[in-house]
C-alpha cells in the first residue's frame, strides 16, 4: 500500500535514525546491582472519557515550572509497578514509513510498515504488531514498561492529514501481541514529530517530547486511560530527549539539548513561576552529546550515554561511574540510543539492522540480525525497546 504527502513530511518521518551495520562484538561492563521492582496486578483497562475544557498552556525557562492549564491534574504515576518477568525475552521494533521519490518527482511516495515483535536472544521475527483503526503505519518511536510485555508505540495516520498517534499493546507469554489500544487525547496535539517516548513503571502514564513551533521543546505527560495531558515547556532547548520515569513515578529524567541531564519533579509542576521543578543533574564536559537515559530499578541512579560511552550517575548528582564503551562501526552516529530492561541488567541498542545486547551482569556484548516479515532490510534502521 502506498500514499503521497509532501517532502517536508518525508524529512520528519525519516529523521534521527541510525545508519551502518555491524558484526557481532564482545566487550566487558560492570554495574552496581539494584533490587528488582515488586510484582503487581495487571494494568487497568483503558476506557476513554469525554474531554474536559482545556485552555492553552504557558511557556517559560527550563529551570522553572509555569502554571499549566491542561487537563491532567496530577501527572505522577504512583501505582504499583508492573510485575517483572526476569531476563527480557522479547523486544519490539518500530520504523518510519518507507519513502521514495519516483522519477524526478518532488513528492514522496510512502509505504506503510508495521512494528514487529522479536525474540530477544536471536532477533528473529515473531509477529507484526496490529495497528489500531486510523493508523496506517508505525513511526519510529517505541517505549517499554518494566514487565517486558507492555509497549507504547507511535503510529502515523492516514495520508490526507498525517499526524502521529500513540497506542499500547501487550504481549502474551509467547510474544504474540494482543489487540492494540489507541490512546485518545482530550487535548489534541496535531503532532508531526516526536523526539522520544517513555512509559511509566505502573503503565498508567506516557511521557513524550516534541518540538515547539518557533523554537523550544515540550514534554507532555499523558494518562493512557483517560487521554488527559499535562505539559512542561522550555524555550531554552530546542530538543528534549532521553525520557525516563523514576520507578516511583514521581519524577521524570530527560536530556536537554543533548547537553544536560535534568530531573523534573512532577509534584511541583504548575505551582508557580518560582518553583524549581527541573533540577540539572549533570552537564556535558566535552563535545560528545548525551543521548538515552534509564533509571536503575531502585531509582537511585541514572544510566546514560555520553557519545558511545555508557555511564552511571546518582540522581542526587555527584561523580559519574563509567560502565562500558561498546565498539560501533565508524559510520555510527555520535549518540547512542538504548533501552534498559526492567531488571536493570540488560541494555539494548540498534545499529542499522543489528540489535546489540549487553548483559550487564557479566559484561558480554553480543549482536544479532533483526529480521522482519515485511520489506526486510529496507529503509533506515528501526528503533527498539524491551
Amino acid at each position: 500500500m502506498s500514499f503521497r504527502t509532501s517532502t517536508a513530511l518525508a524529512g520528519l518521518a525519516l529523521a534521527v535514525l541510525a545508519a551502518g551495520c555491524a558484526d557481532p562484538a564482545v566487550g566487558r561492563v560492570s554495574l552496581i546491582s539494584a533490587s528488582q521492582p515488586s510484582a503487581s496486578p495487571p494494568l487497568p483497562s483503558l476506557t476513554m472519557v469525554p474531554p474536559p475544557p482545556s485552555p492553552m498552556v504557558s511557556s517559560g525557562p527550563v529551570r522553572h515550572a509555569f502554571p499549566l492549564a491542561t487537563s491532567l491534574a496530577d501527572p505522577r504515576a504512583t501505582g504499583t509497578p508492573l510485575a517483572g518477568t526476569g531476563s527480557p525475552r522479547f523486544f519490539v521494533s518500530a520504523r518510519a514509513p518507507l519513502a521514495h521519490f519516483p522519477g524526478r518527482s518532488k513528492t514522496a511516495v510512502f509505504t506503510p510498515v508495521p512494528p514487529a515483535v522479536h525474540n530477544a536472544e536471536s532477533g528473529a521475527f515473531i509477529a507484526n504488531v496490529p495497528l489500531p483503526p486510523g493508523i496506517e503505519s508505525s513511526w519510529h518511536r517505541v517505549a517499554a514498561a518494566r514487565d517486558n510485555r507492555t509497549f507504547a508505540i507511535a503510529g502515523w495516520t492516514e495520508p490526507k492529514n498525517p499526524e502521529i498517534r500513540f497506542f499500547l499493546v501487550r504481549l502474551g507469554d509467547d510474544g504474540r501481541p494482543g489487540k492494540p489500544v489507541a490512546i485518545t487525547q482530550t487535548d489534541p496535539d496535531n503532532l508531526t514529530s516526536v523526539y522520544d517516548l517513555a512509559l511509566s513503571a505502573d503503565g498508567t502514564r506516557l511521557a513524550y517530547s516534541t518540538p515547539l513551533i518557533g523554537g523550544g521543546a515540550k514534554i507532555s505527560l499523558l494518562d493512557v486511560a483517560t487521554g488527559r495531558r499535562r505539559d512542561w515547556k522550555t524555550l531554552t532547548h530546542s530538543i528534549v530527549s532521553g525520557l525516563s520515569w523514576a520507578p516511583d513515578g514521581r519524577s521524570l529524567a530527560s536530556v536537554l539539548g543533548g547537553r544536560a541531564i535534568s530531573v523534573l519533579d512532577l509534584a511541583r509542576l504548575g505551582t508557580g513561576p518560582d518553583a524549581a521543578a527541573s533540577r540539572i543533574i549533570k552537564n556535558t564536559t566535552g563535545a560528545m552529546p548525551f543521548e538515552s537515559l534509564a533509571h536503575t530499578p531502585d531509582g537511585s541512579a541514572l544510566i546514560y550515554a555520553s557519545g558511545h560511552t555508557v555511564e552511571r550517575v546518582p540522581v542526587t548528582g555527584g561523580p559519574e561511574q563509567p560502565l562500558t564503551r561498546p565498539e560501533l562501526p565508524p559510520d555510527a552516529p555520535l549518540g547512542l540510543r538504548f533501552s534498559v530492561d526492567g531488571t536493570g541488567e540488560h541494555l539494548l541498542y540498534v545499529h542499522k539492522w543489528r540489535a546489540y545486547r549487553v548483559a550487564l551482569a557479566d559484561g558480554t556484548v553480543t549482536s544479532v540480525p533483526i529480521t522482519v516479515n515485511e520489506r526486510p532490510g529496507e529503509g533506515d534502521s528501526p528503533h527498539a525497546a524491551w
